[in-house]
């Protein structure tokens, strides 16, 4: 939570020093957007309210997003990062040489987790949980200052303090409360850290520009460098922060900004740093991208799958489309599209990178929904947009001559409040092991209740190994007979086989009995595609099946005479 707290501390002084200079008139200095986030600091509760807007979200994260931690079982994913983070740091550089190079900064860090509080799922999850936390405070951060810089230096009367508070506020619940967001806050993945980056990112565009020094752009772009470095794909939200750029004017804010046509220099410069930085790594990344041959061709059902996913449930897509709709309504008509305003950093962020995947993606497939997490906490900032425009409705000349001033703020609660209720089961569903692939806990109680000395276990394919990794006692008491170097051993996340099916056959002694350990989305038994799995097929074809299990996607086979 230290960065959340630190981010919301240097904004809260910047807010008090711009609403003393707006109280003494001082001149220019005051001008233009950036002053009209001091206004709540111009009262004594001021700076309460601007930390208890980042403050409330955050540990609303906390509760959402730690509740059953550990409930769910490790899956596949989760068993590589088990089986990365627990080798050496020389091996694990031994191992990015060769494979998972996109994930080699979060397995350095997990590796240093690891080794302090253990490999438990919890113990794997718990930062995820924690840059979730952070990535919240920081969301409620962009809706409150994004909120403020569109009001302008003219706001008046009580919007002038309550709008930012609010559409900040918002902006964190909404996210605070998301289904994706506990999702990957119950992940030992790297996603968490690329969305926490991508928030801080995002908030120091906003403190960088307009007006802002060399030193926010500095910090902008080590932390899209950040994001990159967790994830190459996180780079994208350059092009969504380079489109706000295009669309907005800095006119009005006092301060001269240098720009190459309607781009700062400061941005370009920090951007490009930021690029340069990664290029070693993006090299790599790319020469091991064969390893993502899973990846297919997005169709219809791929948009679907994301709105429904982003939305929280099938039931949310309408709501939720509604309330993004309003939300950039709201910023066009109200603020007149005036510099960042919420929309104006949010829907750039939200739209940009998935299109750009996915456009890409018909020609060569690289997308995946977990590669554009990231844009979650902008489909947030805009929903909390769509929230307040219904309550700043309430305004309107015209609704309060007709005493129905009380309308839009009451027809906001109501939204609230169902919202709420349709998030209970998608919140519930998301904890269940079921919402994983894979049940790697069942499948280890499984083979632990019914192995005997003496089983032999089949791997099909080889990276099926990491079906056993999770939780390996089980599994390391069956003897893998095609095994030809251990994941350590080869540098690798799986290990290696054997090439001669002659050579399996000739370990194949005093065998009375088999595991099959396979799994894939299909739900049924793989097709043997290389020579020594084909051998291993012919091996049991004097044996029958003693029983099948599925755990999830994992399929356990046992074979036997």
């Amino acid at each position: 939570m230290a960065p959340a707290g630190q981010g919301a501390g240097a904004e809260g002084a910047t807010v008090s020093e711009t609403a003393e200079r707006g109280l003494a008139n001082s001149g220019p200095a005051e001008q233009g957007p950036v002053a009209a986030e001091g206004s709540a600091d111009s009262r004594p509760w001021g700076r309460w309210v601007d930390w208890l807007v980042i403050a409330v979200p955050a540990a609303t994260a906390f509760v959402v997003g730690g509740y059953e931690l550990g409930g769910p079982s490790l899956w596949r994913d989760e068993a590589y990062t088990k089986d990365a983070i627990t080798r050496s740091v020389s091996q694990i550089f031994a191992m990015l040489a060769h494979v998972d190079t996109v994930h080699g900064a979060y397995y350095l860090v997990m590796h240093f987790v690891a080794g302090a509080v253990g490999t438990s799922a919890v113990a794997l999850r718990f930062p995820s949980l924690l840059a979730m936390v952070v990535a919240t405070g920081f969301t409620a951060a962009i809706g409150r200052r994004a909120a403020a810089l569109a009001q302008g230096p003219n706001a008046a009367g009580r919007n002038r303090a309550v709008v930012p508070a609010l559409t900040g506020l918002l902006s964190g619940m909404v996210f605070a409360t998301a289904p994706y967001m506990t999702y990957y806050a119950q992940m030992a993945r790297p996603y968490a850290f690329v969305a926490m980056f991508a928030t801080i990112s995002s908030y120091l565009l906003l403190r960088a520009y307009p007006g802002g020094g060399w030193r926010w752009w500095t910090a902008y772009g080590a932390a899209v460098a950040l994001a990159g470095l967790f994830h190459v794909f996180a780079l994208l939200i350059l092009a969504a922060h380079g489109l706000t750029l295009l669309l907005t004017d800095p006119a009005g804010t006092g301060r001269r900004t240098r720009r190459i046509g309607r781009l700062p220099v400061g941005w370009l410069v920090a951007s490009a740093a930021a690029v340069i930085v990664l290029v070693p790594m993006m090299l790599v990344s790319l020469s091991q991208f064969g390893g993502a041959g899973w990846l297919a061709r997005p169709d219809f059902k791929t948009i679907e799958n994301l709105f429904r996913d982003f939305a929280g449930s099938r039931d949310l897509i309408v709501p939720v489309a509604l309330l993004v709709l309003g939300g950039i309504t709201a910023c066009c008509l109200a603020d007149d599209w005036r510099p960042l305003n919420p929309a104006a950093i949010a829907l750039p962020w939200l739209v940009v990178p998935p299109f750009l995947e996915l456009a890409v993606s018909l020609d060569k497939p690289v997308y995946d929904e977990r590669y554009v997490e990231f844009c979650l906490p902008a489909l947030a900032i805009l929903v909390a947009a769509g929230l307040v425009g219904l309550v700043r409705l309430a305004a309107s000349p015209r609704l309060r001559q007709a005493g129905l001033a009380w309308l839009p703020p009451a027809a906001a609660v109501l939204v609230v409040a169902g919202l709420a209720a349709l998030l209970v089961a998608p919140q519930g569903a998301i904890r269940q092991t079921a919402a994983r692939p894979d049940n790697l806990r069942l499948a280890s109680a499984i083979v632990a209740a019914n192995e005997q000395p003496g089983d032999v276990v089949f791997y099909i394919p080889v990276d099926m190994r990491v079906l056993g990794t999770g939780y390996p006692a089980p599994f390391l008491k069956l003897r893998d007979i095609a095994r030809a170097k251990s994941a350590v051993a080869s540098a690798t996340l799986t290990g290696t086989e054997i090439s001669s099916p002659a050579l399996l056959a000739s370990r194949f002694t005093d065998v009375k009995r088999v595991w099959v350990v396979t799994g894939n989305n299909t739900y049924k038994f793989p097709v043997p595609s290389t020579a020594v799995d084909k051998e291993k097929m012919a091996l049991l074809a004097g044996m029958h099946i003693l029983h099948r299990w599925m755990a999830g996607e994992v399929m356990l086979t046992l074979y036997g005479y």
